[in-house]
């Protein structure tokens, strides 16, 4: 028993309510079975190890930290409070060594409330690319910006949402449902992002799958209700929706952000299991843990488990009081938190530091997120600090050519009768129909982070987005195109003017039809959609728009800007639409990429990243738009486990509209060859042994007086401090139940040598998992006669029981006319293993093999064995 201050009775209570367990369901995806989910404790956090290549980063950050006073960690690792600097998250200064405080800003596609930055294509656009430079150019441009505006931490990429249900509001964010393309497009975009100097924040940990009762709060007509839970197996979680975040962390990303739900029943951002355990156990995780904004409901008992970073610092925005600041460091001086997890935390921070190079590249913060203004207050909320807050530097550094071309190589031809598509420009007579295709009346950036569905869809709302510094038009780009070949182009974007739209498409010899399909974070409503969308449907009555121009022009191209899959199979099947063409969320240069397309001068090699269903109900369990348990937790169970988007239309048979991985070109291609070769590699082996002692870095005085108020400092209304205001600790915690008698968790405190996980042993996981086994070619040929660019896709069935192929590896091939290439993809030990849930390791069953080569996931021409022998590792 230990007695002493547990910050608020929220610090301790939610945390001890957690069921003592040993594993996660290891369930078959009952109702019953997950309806009880828990989520176990484990403790004690682990503490960073310079594992992988960390090891000079993890020196650099020891010897720092270990100057540090407890004041100081106590500032590192606690927020200031929102809008009580210029980023949306900074944590404390440190004065005495000169080290500023740390900025943290959004977003996964560029910077958000900032002037002169590019507006990038979102990450499920980018995805459709299925290109690794693609992503890793993206990744160092945003850094590159990040960097020179002054920001350390970027607050993105994103992989939660994976995207289980299409309708999720903000999939667009990430990549894809699949988690081995989004795997690899993370980790691409975290090497970019950090070989830039700006360390990434991979987000949001973990079951974060939509925008409903994401957090606890009030709800109109509905009460209190707290916050969802997220309910799945170990063998989902590990397959599925941890892949990418262990592919993130395997390419050293420096943070990850937990997120607001609960997953089984347990806070995100105190769960021990998944934070401790899995994150920084099995993952081996060598940056800091950050909670999302307000995404903290606790003091110690997040910090026990494994929780490094609170943002933005105070319990609600604005409030003035933390879970940390000064409670944290009470928690220290009384004993309660043993100085080593501080340490541990303080240290993670500045291991990604020096990992991305922050103590050679930094720059000064040069922007303010609250105001465009040259001049401000430093500390908005409080409007204290009066001075230079926005320079107005101009950090696109001509990124705006390579985000025309990367949106326009993302953009997907899903259908082109008789090759209607390219156009020439010459056509007798073009009109241009929807609202999607012009202007926003109020502006690129009128509607507060784009919370509107106004004008051309670029980018979804929330915050993960960026200001436009221009927005090109598809209507402008367009009838640029049609007048420099002395054409004829006229308009209707008012998507109701229906005698306007049936007279104009009559006259047409091509009627281009631009529609949209917007969501976004839950904190804006658009449209009566909180966040997630309520449809699958086009938005701004785009269906009868469709509809009404396809009935009077038989040459109708219908050009889609969505956030992911929409309801098109109608649309697929009208002899009068002769081409479909999605663009995805293309940014900035919108117009001009979609005009590259549609007139040639880019011959579009996308691949859609997830399928596009004939109806809702394709796609397995809905979203949950209705709170189930009163004021509790809705319990949002996974009983579908592995098999969301493609896995399950396979599972069920069903015919999509257009499967996974599905694109059209100009040319053709054909498939031939196929190779396997076996590659001698050795037996997979548990990692073992026991890590180190945790840390003490420096030493801390108990003695209350030298903790207090300095009396030269300068008070900011509801900044968060470190100071005690009191030698009193109960009076400095003014928490009524100070020193009430709790029973910690067992092992919370305990710093001594831990046993290793056998899934572990380095950053992203065991390291054999990676070893090559296989390495697949297949000759890919052009038949047809324009270049093109062919993504050529590797599948693996793993057995009877697991979903009939899931994607392993692709590369996209450049290939002439009448040319071959070569197609290249290695098969790990990874990509042919199940998770064990007995063991609680990776294994490759005795079941048989199989590999499908080709140019979507049910276009699959080229099939081979696997050769396993000597490999497989036992379950079946």
């Amino acid at each position: 028993m230990v007695q002493g201050l547990l910050n608020f009775a929220l610090s301790v209570f939610p945390f001890l309510r957690q069921t003592e367990n040993t594993t996660i369901p290891n369930t078959n995806g009952t109702t019953n079975e997950l309806n009880d989910a828990y989520s176990p404790p484990f403790y004690p956090s682990p503490w960073l190890d310079g594992s992988g290549d960390w090891a000079e980063a993890y020196t650099k950050a020891q010897a720092f930290v270990s100057q540090l006073t407890l004041l100081e960690k106590v500032n590192l690792t606690t927020g200031v409070g929102w809008q009580g600097e210029a980023c949306v998250g900074n944590v404390g200064e440190i004065p005495r060594l000169g080290f500023p405080s740390l900025c943290m800003q959004d977003s996964p596609l560029g910077i958000r409330f900032a002037d002169y930055v590019s507006a990038f294509p979102s990450g499920g656009t980018i995805a459709a690319a299925w290109d690794r430079a693609e992503w890793y150019r993206r990744g160092y441009q945003m850094g590159s910006e990040h960097r020179d505006k002054g920001v350390d931490v970027q607050l993105g990429p994103v992989v939660g949402p994976l995207g289980r249900n299409p309708k999720g509001g903000r999939n667009w964010e990430g990549f894809s449902p699949d988690p081995v393309l989004s795997g690899i497009a993370v980790a691409e975009t975290v090497r970019g992002i950090q070989d830039a100097g700006v360390i990434a924040c991979t987000k949001h940990y973990i079951m974060n799958e939509q925008e409903h009762f994401r957090s606890p709060g009030n709800f109109e007509d509905k009460g209190f209700v707290d916050a969802i839970s997220s309910n799945l197996d170990d063998k989902t979680l590990h397959e599925l929706y941890l892949w990418p975040f262990a592919d993130a962390v395997r390419a050293g990303t420096g943070s990850i952000m937990c997120s607001y739900n609960k997953i089984n029943n347990s806070q995100g951002c105190q769960n021990s299991y998944l934070q401790n355990y899995i994150l920084k156990g099995e993952l081996g995780f060598q940056g800091f843990i950050m909670s999302d904004w307000d995404a903290q409901h606790s003091g110690v008992a997040s910090t026990f488990a494994g929780l490094d970073m609170t943002m933005p610092g105070d319990t609600d925005f604005d409030s003035g009081a933390s879970f940390w600041g000064t409670n944290l460091t009470i928690s220290v001086l009384n004993g309660t938190l043993p100085q080593w997890r501080l340490d541990d935390a303080a240290t993670r921070i500045m291991a990604a530091y020096y990992y991305v190079g922050r103590d050679k590249v930094a720059k000064p913060t040069n922007f303010n997120s609250w105001a465009l203004d040259t001049y401000g207050f430093q500390h908005f909320f409080a409007k204290e600090g009066y001075g230079l807050i926005n320079q107005h530097v101009d950090v696109r550094d001509g990124h705006t050519q390579a985000i025309r071309l990367s949106a326009a190589r993302s953009t997907v031809l899903l259908k082109n009768e008789g090759g209607v598509l390219p156009l020439s420009g010459k056509e007798k007579f073009t009109a241009v129909f929807g609202d999607d295709s012009t202007e926003n009346p109020y502006g690129p950036n009128g509607c507060p982070d784009h919370g509107c569905d106004n004008g051309t869809l670029a980018m979804g709302w929330g915050s993960g987005t960026a200001f436009y510094p221009f927005l090109v038009t598809p209507l402008e780009a367009i009838k640029s195109e049609v007048l420099a070949n002395g054409g004829v182009i006229q308009s209707v974007v008012d998507n109701w003017a229906y005698n306007q739209i049936d007279a104009l498409a009559k006259q047409a010899s091509v009627s281009l039809v631009f529609v949209n399909a917007d969501s976004g974070e839950g904190y804006i409503t658009v449209d009566g959609n909180m966040g997630d969308r309520n449809n699958l449907t086009f938005w701004q009555d785009g269906d009868k728009l469709i509809r009404n121009v396809s009935a009077s022009c038989n040459n109708t191209v219908l050009v889609i800007h969505s956030v992911g899959p929409v309801i098109i199979e109608e649309y697929k099947n009208n002899p009068n639409i002769t081409a479909i063409v999605w663009a995805g969320l293309p940014g900035e240069q919108s117009g001009n990429s979609i005009a590259d397309v549609l007139y040639g001068r880019v011959n579009p090699g996308g691949k859609t990243p997830f399928t596009w269903g004939a109806q809702e109900s394709d796609y397995g369990p809905d979203l949950i738009y209705e709170p189930t348990n009163n004021s509790s937790s809705p319990q949002d169970n996974f009983n579908e486990g592995v098999f969301i988007d493609y896995r399950i239309f396979d599972k069920k048979n069903i015919t999509p509209t257009y499967e996974f991985g599905f694109g059209l070109s100009y040319t053709t291609f054909e498939y031939s060859d196929l190779n396997i070769q076996k590659i001698p590699a050795g037996p997979y082996t548990p990692t073992a042994g026991q890590t180190k002692a945790a840390p003490v870095l420096g030493n801390f005085s108990t003695d209350a007086s030298e903790y207090q108020w300095p009396a030269n400092l300068t008070y900011v209304d509801k900044y968060i401090y470190p100071y005690l205001n009191s030698t009193d600790l109960r009076e400095a915690s003014q928490d009524p139940e100070y020193g009430i008698e709790v029973e910690l968790p067992a092992g919370a405190q305990d710093g001594s040598p831990q046993s290793r996980i056998p899934a572990g042993g380095a950053p992203g996981g065991n390291p054999q998992l990676w070893d090559v086994l296989f390495h697949v070619t297949a000759t890919i040929t052009n038949t047809g006669e324009v270049p093109g660019e062919e993504v050529v896709q590797l599948y693996v069935n793993l057995g009877p029981n697991e979903p009939k192929v899931v994607l392993r590896n692709f590369e996209r091939l450049s290939v002439a006319p009448g040319q071959s290439a070569t197609f290249n993809a290695d098969v790990t030990r990874r990509d042919v293993s199940s998770w064990d849930t007995a063991s609680q390791n990776w294994v490759i069953t005795e079941d048989k093999k199989t590999v499908f080569v080709g140019g979507s996931s049910r276009s699959l021409p080229l099939t081979g064995e696997l050769d396993l022998s000597g490999y497989a590792t036992g379950g079946n």
